[in-house]
């Protein structure tokens, strides 16, 4: 039976993690060569992406990487001409990049916002500048960006650039997608909620409960319905269905993985 990607090219950004475990990237990565894909992988730290490689290969899947920093227009110009050099061509793109800084308006810097809107929001305008062109000349191609439920709703914490450029994300592929839709580019967000991924371990228990990941996890699994949380395979998952030929009528909306979070009142 053909695999759902077979013999397709995906670019995904941030295809690294930071420590054990299935971070969204890592995850993407995998998944996407589980179901046929040939995966090129793009990461500012090469050393975050041996393990994506393991386990790409571990699949049966073909793997090139490179490091990049999708702020800078120049290094992304260069990661698409490598790509292209490598496979021949780009039929997916998937943008993972992403970090929370906490704060409030008045309390963050201008520094932490500018390097926030670059992060999360310009990585995704520049990336689709230097794919869309591609995608546009062999006239198909799909584009998945990863959002978050900080851009639809309060999600525990002051992290206002992060949900702004979150919510920037979802506007940013819904604009695009009617742009592109005749060119037969297909774009949707995949929005996920409080992930268990190897974010939690090494960064935010250390900013939220001084270390504590029980208590941290505790505190993000009272605001889901469902009775466990999910990790990077289910945002991976969710990308994979809409790159895919299945959902080729899908374009301009998002997919919200949250486990219910998001539609809670309380």
């Amino acid at each position: 039976m053909s695999r759902r990607l077979q013999d397709k090219v995906v670019l995904v950004t941030g295809a690294g993690s930071v420590g054990p475990g299935w971070g969204n990237g890592r995850a993407i990565a995998v998944r996407f060569a589980e179901e046929g894909a040939k995966v090129f992988a793009v990461d500012r730290d090469a050393d975050r992406m041996l393990e994506t490689i393991r386990l790409v290969k571990e699949a049966g899947g073909e793997i090139e990487t490179a490091t990049c920093d999708v702020t800078q227009s120049a290094s992304i110009a260069s990661v698409v001409e490598a790509c292209v050099k490598r496979f021949g061509r780009i039929d997916i793109l998937v943008n993972n990049v992403g970090g929370s800084a906490a704060g409030g308006p008045v309390e963050m810097t201008e520094e932490v916002w500018d390097a926030q809107i670059d992060h999360n929001l310009k990585s995704v305008f520049l990336t689709c500048k230097h794919v869309l062109p591609l995608m546009e000349s062999q006239g198909s191609g799909a584009i998945v960006n990863i959002s978050s439920t900080s851009g639809v709703r309060w999600t525990g914490s002051a992290q206002v650039a992060y949900a702004s450029t979150k919510a920037g994300v979802i506007q940013f592929s819904r604009v695009t997608a009617v742009q592109y839709a005749k060119a037969g580019i297909r774009i949707n967000t995949v929005v996920p909620g409080q992930l268990y991924t190897p974010m939690v371990d090494v960064r935010l228990a250390k900013q939220r409960t001084g270390g504590d990941v029980t208590a941290l996890l505790q505190q993000r699994q009272s605001r889901i319905p469902l009775p466990f949380m999910g990790d990077g395979r289910d945002t991976a998952n969710a990308a994979l269905f809409l790159a895919s030929d299945e959902a080729r009528f899908i374009t301009g909306t998002e997919l919200v993985v949250d486990g219910g979070m998001s539609v809670r009142c309380d």
